[in-house]
């Protein structure tokens, strides 16, 4: 970057990799200096409620761990992970009836290493990547930064749309390429808020054996469902064609920084040279700790307090939508996870509101950033799993006062104040007709 006397303010510009050069900060970091003050309303950052944990028991837990097992809790371990705890991870994703062995597991530094670790093992610059329309904005950093190509498939209330994921698997084919995976999360997506239905999990996995497609699926929120008890993941409905990344961030305590990966025992091998690569091996003590409250904390009762936390939190968010949002905004209404997906009116664009947000102390991610190819511009993601109830009650009633007031702007001097930017490829920013908004209401 240069000044305006022609000195640069980076003196390392040159020598940085064509990878970093690539890369961008996300839309969420890029909010969290001014997000988190204390008159500021969040709903932005997707923070678990770990004030919901029993705080001096977990700290009970660790003392015991350093006090009884400190010679291999603060020890270096393995890079595959601790023994003990890949079979613990089985009895959790048994839960959604997974049957795995702890030989095909590799623990990682939380999910977002088994992220990079997949992309590492799987992509090379210039590869294609399927993901749903709009996604995780970590997975979409990862193979940004591992110079990818991403291709969005829409999605609609059920979730990832069959047809779509086969119409753009057939031009991928007429076009001579192949996509190396499809990244996604199924369960109370991320920033969608909508779940992949049943039938159409099997339709996904059939359209993979169809196209010899690998898919990836991060499930973090799967645990935390609001009306019913888990559904059936994908990778158990095939070990072959789906890599499983599960997380212990949202279930337990995120500051743990555990996670893991399962997949097929060759590409298992794989992850863990890339694993030793990184880190030489995950936290002995963080692995301890969470081996230790599964098999001495009644985690699932814990599991169950968490869901009430945030079924609580997630009705006091969509009442005070309901109440205060004017006509023509929508929002997906979620039955688990920690996330609606609002949809401003056609033409509106919501990154160009969030200065507007904050200086009325309230804050979101507008949704430009959870695509890869620049869309998103009239969405914005509402996180509903860190603030009190009241606190989301009336951080919402700010924000419909925000886009009250854009409405009234629109009004007396048209609509170019908040059009948005015309794309390069001839469509205008608005997914329209040409990819429907997931799960509105």
């Amino acid at each position: 970057m240069s000044t305006g006397d022609g000195t640069t303010l980076d003196d390392y510009t040159d020598r940085y990799s064509a990878a970093l050069r690539g890369m961008t900060p996300s839309e969420i970091r890029a909010l969290f200096s001014v997000a988190n003050r204390p008159e500021v309303v969040s709903l932005a950052g997707g923070m678990p409620y770990v004030e919901a944990l029993p705080l001096q028991s977990i700290a009970g837990l660790v003392s015991e761990v350093v006090a009884s097992q400190g010679a291999v809790a603060l020890q270096y371990g393995v890079g595959q992970g601790l023994l003990e705890l890949r079979e613990l991870i089985c009895e959790v994703m048994d839960l959604e009836d997974i049957a795995a062995s702890a030989e095909d597991i590799v623990v990682t530094t939380g999910s977002q290493q088994a992220l990079d670790m997949v992309s590492r093992v799987f992509l090379d610059p210039g590869d294609v990547v399927l993901a749903e329309g709009p996604s995780y904005v970590g997975a979409l950093g990862t193979f940004q930064a591992a110079q990818a190509e991403v291709v969005h498939v829409e999605m609609d209330d059920d979730g990832l749309v069959p047809a779509r994921l086969r119409a753009t698997l057939e031009q991928l084919r007429k076009a001579g390429r192949r996509a190396k995976f499809l990244y996604t999360v199924p369960n109370f997506h991320n920033p969608a808020g909508v779940t992949l239905t049943e039938a159409r999990r099997d339709e996904v996995i059939a359209l993979a054996e169809e196209y010899d497609l690998l898919v990836v699926e991060d499930n973090p929120y799967g645990l935390l469902g609001f009306e019913a008890s888990p559904g059936r993941a994908l990778r158990s409905r095939s070990e072959s064609r789906v890599i499983y990344l599960g997380s212990f961030s949202k279930t337990f305590a995120a500051g743990l920084r555990v996670g893991w990966v399962l997949a097929p025992h060759a590409v298992r091998d794989k992850l863990t040279m890339v694993s030793e690569a990184q880190v030489l091996s995950p936290s002995n003590l963080t692995q301890k700790v969470v081996a230790e409250y599964l098999l001495k904390y009644p985690w699932r009762d814990q599991v169950k307090v968490f869901r009430e936390v945030y079924r609580e939190r997630r009705d006091a968010m969509l009442h005070a939508l309901d109440l205060h949002m004017p006509a023509g905004v929508r929002w997906t209404r979620p039955a688990g996870g920690f996330y609606v997906w609002l949809t401003l009116p056609e033409g509106w664009d919501a990154k160009a509101m969030v200065p507007r947000a904050l200086t009325h102390k309230v804050a979101y991610v507008p949704g430009i950033g959870f695509y890869a190819d620049g869309d998103g511009v009239r969405q914005m993601r509402l996180s509903y799993c860190y603030p009190p109830p009241e606190r989301i009650i009336e951080g919402v009633r700010r924000l419909a006062g925000v886009i009250g007031e854009e409405a009234e702007l629109r009004e007396t001097f048209g609509p170019v104040l908040g059009q948005a930017p015309a794309r390069t490829d001839g469509r205008t920013h608005s997914r329209g007709t040409e990819a429907p908004d997931p799960g509105t209401v």
